[in-house]
């Protein structure tokens, strides 16, 4: 029997429009885990098989490329990976459906990266499931797949059978995470090591920036988006906003201008409103020396150990964490 036979195969999607940058990328992370697991081992035996499958000229699902040659295969993980241009549509995404289920049947863990998650949602295995994605492409899953549960904060969800990444980078957390699946936790750490790569653990919302809905034809709604963004744009310091202010703005009584902004935006109304101070905050801790009380101050928080649990629940980080890992030079090691 061939060796690759007896690996552990992960298989790679090569869907029309799939970055291939993430392809070799993913090949080329679990080359230097195989690496690792073998030197650790002292066995040359070990390690993961790659393959990767993409549409035949006559239909189906071929392997074009296999790191083991031709033994029977049976992966215990198929990956899509992230997409280049536009978004995977039905066309691209529903030949792939079928195979995927079969292989899901079969015991294989589904896996996504980006936009990835709409070749995995097209299968109907995702419904009624949490999953991540790109944080700009969750409202163009949301309305294809509308059974699907979304959090764009998390950077991995691992559902057992069924685990999406969010980013397009995030390539490098599924994997680390396939690795330590496969070759155990040390092998990862090292293998995170040797690529200088951070472990699994981060949160997308680190990075994500607020990007409101705006296109939702409630025209009171957006009259008051409008002037809050102004209010943002027009003064140094902001102040806050409170919500007969935004239904007297809107035109509204307040009990109907929060269910029609709640509808509108998928946020209250005051939830809204901490999104876009907090923003404001991330760019004068990316940008100034201020310390953390007087950016609290100068997005409308009196208290700046509010203004700290609130920053904190959004980005997943401390404003003096936030400011460490995206300060430029001259904010980085100023007061917090």
């Amino acid at each position: 029997m061939a060796m690759g036979s007896t690996l552990p195969e992960i298989g790679l999607l090569l869907y029309p429009g799939v970055r291939t940058a993430a392809v070799y990328g993913m090949v080329d992370l679990f080359d230097a885990a195989n690496d690792i697991a073998r030197r650790r081992a002292g066995d040359a035996g070990i390690g993961i098989r790659i393959s990767q499958w993409k549409i035949a000229e006559g239909g189906g699902i071929d392997c074009v490329a296999d790191s083991h040659g031709p033994a029977p295969h049976k992966p215990v993980a198929i990956v899509a990976l992230p997409g280049l241009g536009d978004l995977p549509s039905h066309a691209v995404s529903a030949p792939f459906a079928a195979w995927l289920r079969q292989r899901h049947d079969e015991g294989a863990m589904l896996c996504s990266v980006c936009a990835g998650a709409f070749l995995l949602a097209e299968t109907g295995l995702l419904t009624g499931r949490l999953v991540t994605t790109h944080w700009s492409f969750a409202q163009a899953l949301s309305q294809r797949f509308p059974d699907i549960l979304i959090d764009t904060a998390k950077m991995i969800v691992d559902d057992g059978d069924i685990i999406t990444a969010g980013g397009i980078m995030a390539w490098t957390d599924l994997g680390l995470t396939l690795v330590d699946r496969v070759l155990g936790q040390e092998v990862m750490l090292e293998t995170a090591r040797f690529l200088l790569v951070d472990p699994p653990g981060r949160e997308q919302r680190y990075y994500s920036n607020f990007t409101p809905n705006l296109r939702h034809g409630d025209e009171a709604v957006l009259k008051v988006q409008r002037w809050l963004q102004d209010q943002e744009e027009a003064v140094e310091d902001m102040r806050p906003v409170s919500l007969a202010a935004m239904a007297d703005r809107a035109g509204l009584e307040e009990r109907t201008f929060l269910r029609r902004f709640h509808k509108a935006t998928g946020l209250k109304p005051t939830e809204y409103f901490q999104h876009i101070r907090v923003s404001r905050a991330r760019s004068l801790l990316e940008t100034t020396n201020r310390n953390v009380d007087q950016i609290a101050w100068s997005v409308g928080y009196e208290d700046p150990a509010a203004f700290r649990k609130v920053f904190a629940k959004l980005m997943g980080l401390s404003p003096r964490d936030y400011r460490r890992r995206f300060g430029a030079g001259q904010a980085i090691g100023a007061a917090a």
